[in-house]
């Protein structure tokens, strides 16, 4: 026969119709009806049964075939008596009930076991139409089943991942982090012990280097089926040293999961070296072993360890899952090392850059607190200060740098240094705070972007100088919470200040403020982060302040300590800087002054003046230094200043020696040739003393030394035996 008869011959029989019998029933078929047939019981992907009206299988397609087993054994039964399913009663009165209505079904779920693996659960999804003569009885069902198994994991997998993403990585805790994912993998995974360990030197900075010999883990996570993990050799925290060869050690160098039966030689080699490790695998029965990685940002961080100790092993499902679940959380853990590391260097910085202790100070006895913002903020950039100046004077500094991390607090440390370098010139503090108000501006245009301006770069600053001669204190603020007094008869009120501006604005005049000041009182200044003012009305925060600062306390730090405890949550979103100074003032015999007239006689008046006095105090050993200063500074100021000329000296815990005039002309050290006649005065001064300097005020300048005392209780000696 040639190949076109053998082709018409196949056609012909082809296009003969072939009878179908269904439900005892013959029904005759087109040829293109038979071709349809023939594809769909052969060829097709989807399962399919034809069921009588007694829902007992009639035909079964290919498909059908391979999933339930063939024809001939299946043939009268039901579909629910193959696919083994608890869902089998509901099944068949949905089925009973699509023959009574006509109704189909679409795309039910059905849970069941097949033949060919009765001992793990599948997915399906069924669908089911009644079958139609020409005259509409109903002949029977025509039932397809689609093996969606797979689909029905995915998207199990994926619902896991999404809870798993909201449990895990809640905060910037490297700890925590750890614990959240050992909690979820537990139960998923059906495992009886989970570990993650991360590598030692990661966490203390350096970066993971070849794993060629024993590595240093550190124990991050701990979850255990039973109550208080008793089988843990290691607490959180503590460092494990795996060998090279163990599981961990080798699934961190190829950066692959491993699946391990405990029994493999590679692992009973491993525990065979390690007695006191064999042990608890040995008594919980530990059969299989799953290590995955912990990786983030292609550097390798640590690894996560599961045991079971049922006989079904680790599948495939059960590797993908946990490594995706150990993948998000690395993520995490990389975020929260990261932030740790920044977190603990900006708080090295900071804490290195703040005063570690408040110098003693004649004018006030201070005390000072500075916590570090808690929960997931970073280091701020708040910052304190307490500078001596000349004449026994003191000043106080709090400020607040925008933003956080490392940045803020290096900004922070230069515009303390910036205050420190201003208040040696004893500026006034309105005029301090322009000058640092360019510093800002300045800082600001240093920075590379070229759209920074000072406003992200800003800061607040209160600035406050107290003389305890004259009881008096100047302060002044920009952009910064007021300052707050307590009287002594325990009465606390906030100082209403000019706010002024926030540093960094440039163009926009400060003010100042001179208050009187009770002997004894107590002055307060902090930051924003004390009164909570993110969350908080700030008259309700300076009220509550008010009130904790009134009642009484032993000490200055032990009402520093009970301020922060009532007005500060556990964790508080701000960093927060206090400093509480009692006023002290000194006593009359402690100050001599003298006016002197603008006569060179004077200057012999005033040196025969100083004698008198450091006689008077005990002091006559710094008499020939101090007459000769005294001498020259009057001098000076006789020659280059204006009148009126005042001398004072001031005993504190050094012999201080100040000349004011009128002349707002600053002196300057400078050598004088031989020939010269004048110009050592200064020089001696300098010389003679053990420091010097000049301060501006409003009438004019004050030109004054100090000199060290000498030992107390030796001249008390010396003058009563006198």
């Amino acid at each position: 026969m040639s190949a076109d008869n053998a082709a018409d011959g196949g056609r012909e029989s082809h296009e003969r119709p072939l009878p179908l019998t269904v439900a005892g029933q013959s029904v005759a078929l087109s040829p293109d009806d038979q071709a349809v047939l023939d594809w769909l019981f052969t060829s097709s992907t989807v399962s399919l049964m034809v069921c009588d009206t007694k829902l007992r299988c009639a035909r079964q397609n290919a498909a059908m075939t391979r999933l339930i087993g063939s024809e001939t054994d299946n043939r009268g039964k039901r579909l629910t008596d193959v696919l083994h399913s608890r869902d089998a009663a509901a099944w068949e009165r949905s089925l009973r009930q699509a023959l009574a209505t006509g109704e189909p079904i679409r795309n039910r779920e059905m849970r069941g076991r097949v033949p060919a693996d009765r001992e793990h659960d599948r997915v399906f999804s069924v669908s089911a139409s009644p079958l139609r003569d020409s005259q509409g009885r109903v002949l029977g069902l025509c039932a397809t089943v689609d093996d969606t198994t797979e689909h029905y994991r995915a998207c199990e997998r994926l619902a896991v991942l999404n809870e798993a993403g909201t449990r895990i990585g809640s905060t910037l805790d490297v700890m925590r982090t750890a614990q959240e994912l050992a909690d979820v993998i537990l139960p998923l995974l059906h495992a009886d012990w989970v570990n993650v360990d991360l590598l030692d030197t990661l966490l203390e900075g350096e970066e993971p280097g070849p794993f060629t010999g024993a590595v240093a883990l550190r124990r991050v996570a701990n979850q255990s089926i039973l109550p208080g993990a008793p089988e843990a050799l290691f607490q959180l925290g503590e460092v494990d040293f795996y060998p090279a060869h163990a599981p961990a050690v080798r699934c961190m160098a190829t950066g692959r999961s491993i699946i391990h039966r405990v029994t493999d030689p590679a692992a009973r080699a491993w525990l065979a070296e390690d007695p006191v490790r064999e042990k608890p695998y040995r008594e919980k029965g530990y059969q299989w072993i799953l290590g995955v990685p912990v990786c983030a940002r292609g550097t390798v961080l640590g690894v996560t360890i599961i045991l079971r100790s049922t006989p079904e092993p680790f599948t495939d499902s059960d590797r993908l899952l946990a490594e995706e679940l150990v993948a998000r959380a690395a993520v995490c853990l990389d975020n929260a090392r990261r932030f740790t590391r920044e977190r603990t260097a900006a708080l090295a910085l900071q804490h290195s850059l703040l005063p570690q202790r408040l110098p003693g100070q004649v004018a006030v006895e201070a005390a000072s607190r500075y916590l570090p913002a808690g929960g997931h903020s970073g280091v701020g950039g708040d910052w304190f200060d307490v500078i001596p100046l000349s004449g026994a004077r003191v000043a106080l500094v709090v400020g607040d740098v925008v933003g956080r991390g490392l940045t803020a607090a290096a900004t922070m440390g230069r515009l303390r240094t910036a205050v420190r370098t201003l208040a040696d010139i004893d500026l006034p503090p309105e005029e301090l705070l322009t000058h640092l108000d360019d510093v800002v501006i300045r800082l600001a245009g240093e920075d590379s972007d070229a759209h920074a301006d000072a406003t992200d770069l800003g800061a607040t600053c209160a600035y406050a100088v107290y003389d305890p001669v004259s009881r008096t204190c100047a302060l002044a603020r920009a952009g910064h919470p007021p300052p707050l007094v307590v009287a002594p008869d325990g009465s606390a009120q906030v100082l209403r200040l000019p706010a002024g501006p926030p540093l960094g604005l440039g163009g926009l005049p400060f003010e100042s403020t001179e208050v009187e000041l009770p002997e004894g009182s107590l002055l307060a200044l902090y930051t924003d982060g004390l009164l909570d003012a993110h969350v908080r009305d700030l008259d309700e925060g300076l009220k509550r302040l008010c009130t904790a600062l009134a009642r009484p306390a032993p000490s200055l730090d032990a009402l520093c300590d009970r301020v922060l405890e009532e007005l500060l949550p556990a964790r508080h979103a701000d960093d927060v800087a206090l400093i509480l100074a009692r006023i002290r003032a000194l006593s009359a015999d402690q100050v001599a002054t003298l006016d002197a007239p603008a006569d060179p006689a004077a200057v012999g008046d005033a040196r025969a003046w100083a004698g008198d006095r450091l006689a008077a105090w005990g002091l006559t050993e710094l008499g020939f230094v101090t007459e000769l200063v005294v001498s020259e500074l009057v001098t000076n100021a006789l020659r280059y200043g204006k009148p009126p000329i005042q001398v004072r000296l001031i005993k504190v815990d050094t012999l201080i020696c100040e000349v004011s005039d009128a002349s707002s002309t600053a002196p300057h050290l400078r050598r004088a040739r031989l020939t010269d006649e004048g110009g050592r005065g200064l020089l001696l001064v300098a010389q003679l003393t053990h420091r010097w300097g000049t301060r501006h005020t409003r009438l004019g300048k004050t030109i004054w030394c100090e000199q060290v005392l000498p030992d107390l209780s030796t001249a008390s000696g010396h003058c009563q035996a006198e």
